[in-house]
């Protein structure tokens, strides 16, 4: 038997080196229409297309979602009734599927505690190594943690011993060491209250002196003031005394009698306090929100100096350095400093640290610092962190997915992120790839293209094969990976610029610089460069400045196209006039609201310290309306299935003469222009990607006339066919009067611009200069930066071709 078996397997191979495919059978998960798909394991295929086209549905809602499905139901039914229910992907057969490791764009943890050392466990390396070898010696490591506080205590101790014996001892004063700042409990920096947004000096309380929302001069909250006998409410507030100023601002509570009863007399300050600035900003109305943002301000912690660490953690030195000075060191030179450290007894602490320090320089992060709080790193730079503990990984044969690896990447590091990328799959590992970028493209074993177009006209396999044969291909894809933009034969002149003088945020060593106004002025350099810096803080909040960036929008779950937009208004009033009745019938958060899930579409259970659990409702079956409401109709579709369009079906539904609404077209056609007429309307905001929520809002700004408009990266998630279109909408913004100043990285955009203005020379203290100022044709003539050089090559292949 045992030689049958040898020799079966000798001549066919290991029955378990058969299973070398992931594969999927028909996939219907969002957009996907019964998706066949093969996938190679041990390689690294690329997943392209438009955006909208399915890719993120395919291998994150579908391939990886069952794999982390699967993987909880290995756990005992006793933990697994601690975790969130998730529900079996929209497929009919899945095989071959490995652990799924995703690393993605979600923005790091926004706890104020949390920084790039708490997150990759430098800081856990460096507080042992202090407690180890620093001098004097102050404790154990949690004596130089910022999350843990000095404590002291006293009582009486148990121990307990063998044979069920306990020792008691009595303690005093026993203290617990611990490295938190007192003053700013580890946060490194104190808020503080902007006096000026909150009163207005030169006027009385009877003329509007308290500028807070709600405080009018003749409402009863001011009259309260105003009649308490502690200041005079004629008078201007400058003019007051020490102790009416204190009793205004800071008294604490006490009994009054005004408006003709007992009150209970607060002073201003600790009034807002409790009442504004001790909420969730967001839960707060939008006005209201606008006067917490404006006047609440944070500065640096006194005590601490913003290091968020006490005087004892800070007083231990190795090297002549304490703790926080090495966190605030940019990585490169702290991975410098740690090679000075030569102490035999902690060498597998210098070797691991030096290990994660050098993996940041490969994966071009070495620019950051360990202090860099965690919620302040761009989509890029968290998926790149992420990245970092994976490179030095012992696991094999699991299956790693990115989202657009390249995102907020210069060429120049685009290059090592591909080798990155093919590290990971040489150890034996399966990686997949969503990537819009040629470059990321082309190194890939298999491609999987989807399309043909976005939402209803997607989900299909367009094609399956190596990057060669895509390009022979007659895919959108295909025809569009080897389309490289031309250099403008000419550029327009400016009309102004915007000066900025002395720049020295971060990185930025007293940069003086002109923006051109009236043109496309392209602002680029490495990652880490100091572009961001010279531009959103040294522009954003002058007059006529637009900031379109891909920040969160704000706004509930509900939020919607449709209602961001402020289209649905006409939109509710065409059907109440249809249908000769209220308009308010028609909003899911008014009187035409499903009562079961409040218009919410989905029932939400909240379950304390996990994840929230959404389903959805059995009554209206996630319409969001009364059945009721449903009856009535515009053009032959009532509310919830003209929410259900997209974009682009929109616009041709409210064209059509019996369901004609011109404003809502309106607004149509500028969604349509950014490249989003694959978004449904009633597609909740919280599901758009950062790149969508940036032409959401540019497309909000389209209709207005004049202004500088700021753009950060809007290629972001963007197809080779849509980089195309958005050159030309920026042309004609600027052609319509705007001045647009963008921050890209993506080559077709550089050629494209009238004025290009590149930083570096390096990233980090490397960078933070002006290395170049002119056009696309000199900085390509000129080829002494990194930038120059890439461009040079970029625009070479189309003169080479043509």
């Amino acid at each position: 038997m045992d030689e049958v078996m040898n020799d079966h397997t000798t001549r066919a191979g290991h029955p378990a080196d058969t299973h070398d495919l992931i594969r999927v059978t028909g996939a219907r998960e969002n957009n996907l229409q019964g998706v066949d798909v093969e996938i190679p394991k041990r390689r690294l295929t690329a997943f392209t297309g438009v955006s909208g086209s399915g890719k993120s549905s395919l291998v994150f809602g579908t391939i990886a979602a069952e794999s982390r499905r699967l993987i909880d139901e290995t756990y005992s039914t006793f933990v697994q009734g601690f975790m969130p229910s998730l529900p079996r992907p929209d497929v009919d057969h899945l095989a071959g599927i490995t652990t799924a490791i995703l690393v993605d764009q979600e923005r790091l943890g926004a706890n104020v505690r949390s920084t790039v050392g708490t997150v990759t466990d430098a800081n856990a390396m460096l507080r042992n190594l202090f407690s180890r070898i620093g001098q004097p010696y102050v404790g154990p490591p949690p004596a130089f943690s910022f999350n843990i506080p000095t404590s002291t205590a006293s009582g009486v101790m148990k121990t307990e011993k063998a044979g069920g014996k306990v020792d008691k001892a009595v303690v005093r004063e026993q203290v617990y060491l611990g490295g938190m700042c007192p003053q700013c409990e580890g946060r490194g920096s104190v808020s503080d209250l902007n006096l000026s947004v909150i009163i207005d000096e030169s006027r009385s309380l009877y003329d509007g002196a308290i500028l807070v929302p709600g405080f009018t001069a003749d409402g009863w909250l001011v009259k309260g003031y105003a009649e308490s006998g502690f200041v005079d409410p004629g008078k201007a507030i400058k003019d007051y005394t020490e102790q009416e100023r204190a009793d205004l601002l800071y008294k604490e509570k006490t009994k009054v009698k005004a408006l003709g009863m007992n009150l209970t007399y607060q002073g201003l300050i600790p009034r807002l306090r409790e009442s504004m600035f001790s909420k969730d900003v967001e839960s707060l109305q939008p006005h209201v929100r606008r006067f917490v943002e404006a006047a609440a301000v944070f500065g640096r912690c006194p005590a601490c100096d913003g290091t968020r660490l006490n005087e004892s953690a800070r007083s231990a030195r190795i090297r002549g350095k304490n703790i926080a000075e090495v966190c605030a060191m940019q990585i490169t030179d702290a991975a410098e400093w740690v090679r000075t450290v030569d102490d035999a007894g902690v060498a597998p602490l210098t070797q691991a640290l030096l290990h994660l320090f050098d993996a940041f320089t490969g994966i071009g992060l070495g620019y950051l610092s360990l202090d860099r709080p965690a919620g302040t790193l761009s989509g890029g730079e968290a998926q790149r962190t992420k990245m970092i503990r994976h490179l030095g990984s012992a696991l094999t044969d699991v299956t790693y997915v990115f989202d657009e690896p390249t995102i907020g990447l210069h060429p120049h590091d685009i290059q090592r992120m591909n080798t990155l990328l093919l590290d990971l799959r040489d150890k034996g590992n399966t990686v997949l790839v969503v990537e819009h970028k040629p470059e990321a493209i082309a190194i890939a074993d298999h491609v999987v293209d989807l399309g043909p177009g976005a939402g209803a006209d997607g989900g299909t396999i367009c094609f399956e094969g190596t990057v060669e044969e895509l390009k022979a291909a007659d895919t959108l894809t295909g025809r569009h990976l080897g389309y490289r933009a031309a250099l403008k034969e000419q550029v327009r002149t400016p009309s102004g610029a915007l000066e900025i003088r002395g720049a020295s945020q971060n990185n930025l060593r007293g940069v003086d610089v002109d923006v051109p106004t009236g043109v496309l002025a392209v602002v680029t350099g490495v990652a880490g460069s100091g572009k961001s810096s010279l531009i959103h803080q040294n522009l954003t909040g002058r007059a006529g400045v637009v900031v379109v960036d891909q920040g969160a929008i704000k706004g509930s779950r509900r939020s919607n196209p449709a209602t961001y937009t402020g289209m649905l208004e006409p939109i509710r009033k065409a059907f109440a006039k249809a249908n000769d009745v209220k308009p308010a019938l028609f909003s899911a958060n008014s009187e035409g609201a499903c009562p079961t899930c409040k218009g919410n579409g989905q029932i939400f259970t909240e379950l304390g310290f996990m994840e929230t659990v959404a389903t959805p409702c059995e009554d209206c079956g996630g319409k969001r309306y009364q059945a009721a409401v449903l009856e009535f109709r515009l053009g032959g579709r009532n509310i919830a299935e003209v929410l259900d369009l997209s974009v682009a079906q929109a616009h041709e539904y409210f064209g059509a003469a019996d369901s004609k609404v011109p404003a809502a077209r309106k607004v149509l056609g500028h969604l349509a222009d950014v490249g989003l007429g694959y978004l449904k309307l009633g597609q909740p905001l919280n599901t758009l990607s950062g790149g969508e929520r940036q032409r959401l809002k540019l497309a909000m700004h389209m209709g207005e006339k004049g202004g500088t408009y700021i753009l950060d990266e809007p290629t972001t998630g963007l197809h080779l066919a849509d980089v195309d279109n958005l050159l030309k909408l920026l042309d004609r913004l600027v052609d319509a009067g705007k001045s647009v100043i963008v921050i890209e990285h993506h080559q077709a955009v550089m050629a494209h611009a009238d004025w290009i203005i590149d930083l570096g020379p390096g990233a980090g203290h490397d960078g933070g200069r002006i290395v170049f100022e002119g056009t696309p044709a000199d900085l390509v003539a000129d080829a002494s930066t990194l930038t120059g050089q890439h461009l040079a090559e970029y625009v070479g292949v189309t003169a080479a071709a043509s």
